[in-house]
């Protein structure tokens, strides 16, 4: 009867930070900490395990939190020296003549670029740019915002620090950069080719067939200087490429990594030395860890402990037995309900969550005799990055796009057009993804 209060009153705390989540204007890190506190002073009155300090600070992960921190230093010296920028302004120009090919560019391009950096910062760099290179070029922009918005949604599925859950699954499971690219590569490669094949027929081909026949300039943007001016100069751009390719190769010999993070800031912040008001050079990490947003940092840290307390109680346990008996033994079924609830999951909440929770139980199914590990994270993994997208508001990229789309007057990328078409090609995916496991399953 102690232990069922217990898993109460832990899970309404859970279920609190959760609902917290859905106020935007809220602190939702005051109310995580808040709740952390009430579910850890209930729990240490009827079990002593968490009384003491050691069990919180064990539950951290912390090679997760220092590879997080290295990671947003990384992107917060790429962004300030202006380094996603460019590459988008010059794909632009290299390819402005041939509009169709333009398209498959951007979208696997800007993809790719979100595969290593968050997805929102992929959408606010090439958003603009789409839209001043469109109107330049007499074409509509909303073909070229749909493919890039659509196909960021699954550039997580690529690598282990695709998304902040991934790092989270890699962490965990000791899941290498080698290990996504062959068990998630070609998913990832079909579903990127069904997108922009099916983009291509039923939206780009429509609206440069239209363009052909009809006036689609709108008034000139002001800020079409994004087309002609350098961000960065030759060199220093050709020096951050190197930079981004010495970080993949670490990412891929060190096993650990929070060390490749660790090392690939410290390669960066050499390269990108901030001027001084003298003009003189001076290398300061101190600079960029202190723009970085600790927020989601601190967020993951409260997460870690929840379930430290929900697995001491025993809530874990019961969900754990709960999905092997629906199972029945049937690995293909456990994967279709880990692909399904994940997906369900992370489409109505916030799926960081969703992640600490349910690595535990999956871990249990995997040491079970009857499964297989490699198809049980697979489905995890699919899970947790697609079922976010079926809802704008389940991904920053899409609501970043929009509100560019708004600002600048792109009358055919409205939230109603998403909503559908996003909502559809999500649907697409995580059936691409049924497919891809039975393969895994009974074919491989």
């Amino acid at each position: 009867m102690i232990d069922l209060f217990v898993q109460i009153a832990v899970g309404i705390c859970f279920l609190g930070v959760i609902v917290v989540l859905f106020f935007e204007d809220t602190d939702y890190i005051y109310y995580t900490v808040l709740f952390i506190v009430i579910a850890g002073v209930l729990s240490s009155i009827f079990i002593e395990e968490v009384r003491s300090i050691e069990f919180y600070i064990s539950k951290i992960e912390w090679e997760v939190i220092f590879f997080l921190i290295s990671m947003f230093a990384i992107v917060e010296i790429l962004k300030e020296n202006k380094v996603f920028d460019e590459i988008g302004r010059r794909i632009v120009l290299k390819y402005k003549d041939n509009t169709r090919r333009m398209f498959y560019v951007i979208c696997t391009v800007s993809t790719l670029m979100a595969s290593i950096v968050e997805d929102v910062s992929i959408a606010l760099i090439f958003a603009p740019i789409i839209i001043v290179a469109c109107r330049e070029l007499e074409i509509k922009s909303s073909a070229y915002l749909l493919g890039m918005t659509i196909c960021i949604n699954i550039a997580a599925t690529l690598t282990p620090f695709g998304s902040a859950q991934n790092i989270l699954i890699a962490n965990e499971f000791n899941l290498d950069i080698i290990w996504f690219l062959m068990n998630l590569g070609p998913y990832f490669v079909i579903a990127l080719f069904v997108t922009l094949f099916f983009l291509d027929k039923f939206a780009l081909k429509k609206d440069l067939e239209y363009c052909s026949d009809h006036r689609c300039a709108e008034e000139d943007l002001e800020d079409d200087i994004l087309l002609t001016e350098e961000n960065i100069t030759k060199k220093h751009f050709l020096l951050n490429l190197g930079g981004l390719i010495v970080f993949i190769i670490l990412l891929i010999v060190i096993p650990e990594l929070y060390l490749a993070g660790i090392i690939g800031a410290l390669v960066f912040v050499l390269i990108n030395p901030l001027k001084t008001k003298d003009d003189k050079k001076k290398i300061s990490l101190s600079h960029y860890l202190s723009r970085v947003d600790y927020k989601l940092i601190y967020f993951f840290m409260c997460l870690f402990i929840f379930t430290g307390l929900m697995e001491v109680n025993g809530t874990l346990l019961v969900i754990e037995i709960l999905i092997q008996n629906l199972s029945s033994q049937d690995e293909f079924v456990l994967a279709l309900i880990i692909l399904i609830s994940t997906s369900i999951l992370s489409g109505l909440l916030d799926n960081t969550p969703v992640v600490i929770i349910f690595i535990p139980i999956l871990k249990y199914l995997i040491n079970l005799p009857a499964f297989i590990r490699g198809p049980l994270v697979v489905a995890f993994i699919l899970g947790i990055n697609l079922g976010g997208n079926f809802l704008p508001q389940g991904s920053a990229a899409d609501l970043a796009t929009l509100e560019i789309s708004r600002e600048n007057n792109v009358k055919e990328m409205s939230f109603k057009r998403l909503f559908k078409v996003g909502g559809l090609f999500a649907l697409i995916h995580v059936l691409l993804g049924i497919g891809y496991l039975a393969i895994l399953i009974f074919i491989v």
